[in-house]
């Protein structure tokens, strides 16, 4: 499946799927993971990102006056997890990929 050991994933949204980025994609000669449209579980972002970044911005000591600040914020967030947060989001994905392809593209809920 590999040709230059990258995978994109993508959800299809229209500058993804647009001529030109494909164009692109097949200049750079990645390789594409299918994505059915209105998958939100398999969705990295929305079960493994934003639910941790939830309950970092819950966190009583957290006091931000205005959108830089929060973006600030957020950034530092980002940059401050280890590399095994994302390989665990990463991991999760893989499961729900696996689940999603045994439905033969059946929405798959978490």
């Amino acid at each position: 499946m590999l040709t230059s050991g990258v995978v994109l994933l993508h959800n299809n949204a229209c500058p993804h799927t647009a001529a030109r980025t494909q164009a692109l994609l097949q200049k750079f000669r990645w390789d594409l993971f299918d994505h059915s449209l209105y998958s939100p579980d398999l969705a990295l972002s929305d079960f493994h990102l934003f639910s941790q970044m939830e309950v970092w911005l819950r966190t009583p000591h957290l006091h931000v006056n205005t959108n830089e600040e929060l973006m600030d914020g957020v950034k530092d967030w980002l940059s401050s997890q280890s590399a095994t947060f994302y390989d665990a989001g990463i991991v999760k994905l893989v499961s729900c990929y696996d689940k999603y392809l045994n439905s033969e593209g059946d929405y798959v809920k978490k």
